[in-house]
């Protein structure tokens, strides 16, 4: 029922799918160690700036004046690391679910084809259950899609309550400022 180039072909599909699904997860973590890395490098440079202006105090008042002008800053960077590996992590899944849908659409081609080739050379009475298959399958297909609609609606909730934290969070020290003083 398979023939030789059919084996090599399928066995072709499957390797470049893995290889497909790696270079993502490469790319991915490639992409979180060099946010890593800047952040890391930029925080270990501002903390030395920071310390430095701290030791060059004169006074208490200067200290604690020192103290309260860089949590705005810092915080802000958090956001914005927040940000960008939310960003990473949408990219990765975004790129993953790509190759699922590609995948699920070849096997579903592939299955159709295989049943009707059945069916040419099925008994006699065997159409109802090759059209009960193609009928299932069908309906698996419309239940991906509605499940795949509804995960993309779920992300751009997500993703618009995300901004809507961090515009929050960003402007909650300013209202405490401003109330402040």
């Amino acid at each position: 029922m398979y023939t030789p180039e059919q084996f090599a072909v399928t066995n072709k599909a499957g390797v470049e799918t893995i290889l497909g699904l790696a270079h993502s997860q490469f790319s991915a973590l490639e992409r979180l160690s060099a946010l890593n890395l800047s952040a890391a490098k930029a925080a270990f440079e501002e903390s030395i700036g920071q310390a430095k202006a701290l030791l060059g105090a004169k006074d208490v008042q200067e200290f604690v004046n020192l103290s309260a002008t860089t949590a705005q800053p810092t915080l802000e960077k958090a956001i914005a690391y927040s940000r960008s590996l939310y960003e990473v992590a949408s990219q990765t899944q975004g790129e993953l679910a790509k190759l699922v849908e590609t995948q699920a659409a070849e096997f579903n081609k592939n299955l159709v084809g295989l049943l009707d080739k059945v069916s040419t050379t099925a008994p006699a009475g065997s159409d109802v259950a090759v059209a009960a298959v193609k009928s299932a399958l069908a309906a698996a297909n419309t239940a991906y899609d509605s499940f795949s609609k509804v995960a993309k609606q779920a992300t751009e909730i997500a993703e618009a309550n995300f901004a809507a934290a961090t515009s929050a969070a960003k402007e909650a020290p300013r209202k405490r400022a401003a109330a402040a003083a």
